[in-house]
């Protein structure tokens, strides 16, 4: 895919002023020149051009806000002035695997007051003797260079990268924060339709044992009523007695 459509494809649907991160990696620029980023991203913090084939910085645009800037994987071999001149905020270049020979390529990096963090990895300018040294005499701005400080200090994550990766902790962060509330929400609604389940079994028991009662408190006043009817009245009683003694009288 070429930098242009890939420019456009990474907007989605966003204004240019909205963007703080572009990240074009592996696209391919077109004769070895950016494409497609212009000055309306003014609130770009990180432009990352990965493997696009550049050969030249040239067409870099003027970014005021631009804190990071991944270059590394390409074919530039020097004219670094224009990033010293769009790029005033720099504080972090990544131009490892590219094609710097010499420490005087990367002398225009001296007028980038805020860039504390170079890399070079991969360059031919690293089997230079005293690398090192030489780097941090020239840029005595620096922090860090490939990742160490002049003591061969580790650069710490927060440090060696920048507040884009920040960001992106605190969003991960935050994220699995609403999938613990998402869940504990689930849990919630789990456990109060188990008791719900349970209210409506107690009842049903009730109701089933009551209408149990109620058929047997009807059969007991139907055997009442049986044992009423076949016992005789006192009426029928005294009409039967004079005529037992009638009979008596015969015999």
């Amino acid at each position: 895919m070429d930098m242009k459509k890939r420019v456009s494809l990474e907007l989605r649907h966003r204004s240019p002023s909205e963007v703080q991160e572009l990240v074009l990696d592996n696209c391919r620029s077109s004769e070895g020149k950016i494409e497609g980023i212009t000055e309306e991203f003014s609130n770009l913090e990180l432009l990352s051009l990965i493997n696009v084939g550049l050969t030249s910085v040239a067409d870099i645009p003027k970014l005021d806000k631009l804190k990071k800037l991944e270059l590394s994987d390409n074919r530039i071999s020097g004219g670094l002035e224009v990033l010293a001149e769009r790029l005033v905020n720099l504080t972090h270049l990544n131009l490892s695997g590219n094609k710097f020979k010499d420490i005087s390529t990367l002398e225009p990096l001296k007028k980038l007051p805020q860039l504390k963090s170079l890399d070079l990895f991969n360059c031919e300018v690293t089997n230079l003797a005293d690398y090192r040294e030489s780097i941090f005499k020239l840029l005595p701005q620096l922090t860090y260079l490939d990742g160490y400080d002049i003591d061969d200090c580790e650069a710490s994550d927060s440090d060696g990268e920048g507040d884009g990766v920040d960001d992106e902790d605190e969003e991960e962060g935050e994220s699995e924060d609403f999938e613990e509330e998402e869940e504990e929400d689930e849990e919630d609604v789990v456990a109060e339709e188990d008791d719900e389940d349970d209210d409506s079994g107690d009842d049903e028991d009730g109701e089933v044992n009551g209408d149990m009662d109620s058929e047997e408190e009807d059969d007991d006043e139907d055997e009442e009523e049986d044992d009423e009817d076949s016992s005789p009245t006192k009426g029928e009683k005294r009409k039967r007695d004079p005529e037992d003694e009638d009979d008596d009288d015969d015999e």
